[in-house]
């Protein structure tokens, strides 16, 4: 006891100082254009140590907040896929959430919103070529500090071109040539690479500078890539170099079959398969597993732990000890906790690159939080997430139908009414309360469930304010209660269109209003070590022959080995309190595509991973056609309100389904200084 008490006050003191240098070191880098000109000031940027790793940091602050993915946007996001949505819409340039427009079709080559960073990483990019090009210049660094220099000055670079590759689709590569400025329109038209050539030089950059840059960084200094970053990086990204859409197949040349380079005639995307790159991307995530650094975030379990349900045989293992199986671990805490601010980021193991992020508090829960407590409760999750979340004893709501699963009158045993639908127990684990009276599709849910989602009649706790009257609060959706459409002002979009709120953010003592009401501060994971294991699960289901690869200075043998597969994607399973697969799911690489293809979209939630994977596995235009649903917030009465609906909102209405999609297009004025280069698909 005397030992837990320790651990949680050095972890406290940890939190103030990481907190501490957040706060003040914003001063010396976020402005540092003030201190430096490209062009009239330049030589003193480069004139000692100091002033080179400051300039530096300054391109890297130029880079837009990773967490700013739903308001104000810079990359799509989830409000572009089928997890995310709200009511709110807007005319012309006055909606904010950009991904929306993207999803409706009306991001143009004329027309960005913030989307539009493509200028701005070619700024990042020439800042940080300035750099290579000046590293022998100041007198007083030392080897040491210019090998760092140029480590993370790479890794900048390389993340600027990772940026445009996922975003827009091949860059145009320069690299190391720092192009001028004043000259003819001629001296800047260029083609753009191919996809393979811009993969190969992005993944090459970050290999170089892996091995440049510090294995760690102290907690002072949290929100710094590491070696570990970059060797992650390269992972995701011969994940989707390996994926269907960019390895030949059927994706590949429905999408890309006619796209060809005008200055030479070759693909931009492959139209070969190559089955070496998934044991290229299996070889990039086991590197990082074998650093020995990462390991998913678990918190022990207490008397307050939920039970693992019982009866479970379709996972033998599933009653042993994490990591072998899912006993002696609080799978509420150890997912909820990474995301809530409960656990200190600088610290956790889970965190292999993450950032402050103080937008999550004034904007993801702003937007979650019930209108009662001071929020705008409409940034909604849909009803595909809720039904992606497994039971507790790991089945589907397909599988559990009528069994643990309710959801109409014909679900129940004969004789069954509507009032039976409904918990006649209250319950709480963890710390999470649970109403009696809540509808029982939300009843016996998986621990990611109730740490994500806020449903019809789900509690906020709110603890930090004093106010009894707000703490505990229970957000009724029904459309005449206050939460609901009619609770609020006609025209009002402050209400879940679809019924369901991200909740993944927001901690039990968090409060928007109120006497003493305060929020924690919160972290962004860039990149976490359950996307390692899961990406490794994939690559290795993907193959049917060996491979060997290298993969910095050593070899990997790579095929798909069942006991690796089951080994790293159970271990998320596991954290998540479920049952493994199963010995009859893990002879069919079909069966576990499947399940991967469920895992990452319950597990990385709102983290930006669902609009490139769906789009890398060629599969975003089934998932688009599919009309998103939710709860009816017209229904004034429980009978009215839990009846699936299509949200009747011209947010939805004029969705696009369109392969041009797949990127954000080039602006139109980089188009007029570039005739060499194409446009990407599907735009004019």
């Amino acid at each position: 006891m005397k030992t837990s008490i320790i651990i949680k006050r050095i972890a406290t003191a940890a939190f103030i100082i990481q907190l501490f240098f957040l706060v003040t070191s914003c001063k010396d880098y976020l402005n540092i254009d003030n201190y430096f000109d490209d062009e009239f000031n330049i030589d003193s940027a480069f004139s000692n140590a100091r002033n080179i790793e400051a300039y530096m940091w300054g391109a890297a602050a130029m880079f837009p907040d990773e967490s700013r993915t739903i308001r104000g946007n810079y990359t799509p996001g989830p409000m572009a896929t089928d997890e995310g949505f709200n009511g709110l819409t807007g005319a012309g340039t006055t909606n904010i959430y950009y991904g929306m427009d993207f999803a409706t079709g009306n991001i143009t080559p004329d027309k960005f919103g913030g989307l539009n960073q493509w200028g701005n990483y070619y700024k990042i990019i020439r800042k940080c070529n300035l750099i290579l090009q000046n590293l022998q210049k100041p007198k007083d660094i030392t080897s040491t500090d210019r090998l760092r220099i140029e480590g993370y000055t790479r890794f900048i670079r390389a993340y600027a071109y990772y940026n445009i590759l996922v975003d827009y689709g091949p860059p145009i590569l320069l690299g190391d040539e720092v192009v001028n400025t004043n000259e003819s329109m001629e001296y800047y038209d260029r083609p753009r690479s191919t996809y393979d050539e811009a993969m190969e030089y992005t993944c090459a950059e970050f290999e170089k500078a892996g091995t440049l840059m510090p294995p760690d960084v102290g907690l002072l200094n949290f929100g710094r890539p590491t070696r570990g970053a970059a060797f992650a990086m390269i992972a995701r990204l011969r994940l989707i170099h390996a994926s269907p859409l960019y390895n030949g197949g059927n994706a590949a040349r429905s999408y890309f079959g006619s796209w060809t380079r005008k200055t030479d005639g070759v693909h931009y995307v492959s139209q070969q398969y190559d089955e070496s790159r998934w044991a290229v991307a299996a070889a990039a995530a086991k590197r990082v597993m074998d650093m020995g650094k990462y390991q998913l975030y678990t918190v022990p379990a207490d008397n307050l732990t939920a039970q693992l349900p019982s009866g479970v045989t379709s996972d033998p293992n599933f009653y042993g000890s994490y990591p072998n199986g899912a006993l002696g671990i609080d799978a509420f805490k150890s997912y909820s906790d990474i995301f809530t601010g409960e656990s200190v980021a600088a610290i956790n193991p889970e965190f292999i690159w993450g950032v402050s992020s103080p937008y999550i508090n004034t904007d993801i829960n702003q937007g979650a939080f019930p209108p009662t407590l001071g929020g705008w409760g409409r940034f909604c999750v849909t009803q595909k997430v809720v039904d992606a979340y497994l039971m507790e004893d790991g089945r589907s709501i397909q599988e559990a139908r009528g069994d643990t699963y309710f959801e109409t009158v014909a679900d129940l045993p004969a004789g069954g009414t509507f009032n039976d639908l409904f918990t006649e127990q209250s319950k709480t684990f963890s710390g999470y309360p649970l109403n009696a009276g809540v509808y029982k599709m939300y009843a016996n849910r998986e621990m990611r469930f109730y740490a994500s989602v806020g449903f019809n009649e789900a509690v906020w706790q709110a603890l930090s304010t004093s106010d009894v009257a707000l703490q505990n609060h229970t957000a009724k959706y029904y459309f005449q209660d206050l939460d609901g459409r009619g609770g609020v002002s006609a025209s009002s979009p402050n209400y879940p269109i679809t019924g369901y709120i991200i909740k993944k953010w927001v901690h039990s003592y968090d409060a928007k209003t109120g006497t003493g009401a305060r929020t924690l501060p919160k972290f962004y994971p860039i990149i976490r070590y359950a996307e390692i294991l899961l990406s490794y699960a994939e690559a290795l289901n993907n193959l049917n022959g060996s491979h060997t690869v290298k993969m910095g200075e050593r070899e990997y043998t790579m095929s798909r080995d069942v006991e690796e597969i089951k080994k790293a994607f159970n271990q998320v399973r596991y954290r998540a309190g479920l049952p493994g697969l199963s010995p009859n799911q893990l002879t069919s690489a079909g069966t576990v595509q499947k399940e991967l293809v469920r895992e990452r979209m319950v597990e990385f939630l709102w983290e930006n991973r669902r609009f490139y994977d769906v789009r890398r596995w060629g599969m975003y235009e089934e998932t688009e056609r599919e009309p998103i649903m939710g709860m009816n917030p017209d229904g004034a009465t429980k009978e009215a309100y839990y009846r699936r609906v299509i949200p009747g909102t011209s947010s939805f209405l004029t969705r696009e389904v369109n392969k041009r999609l797949n990127w954000v297009p080039i602006p139109r004025s980089e188009m007029r200084r570039l005739p060499s280069a194409d446009q990407n698909p599907g735009y004019n």
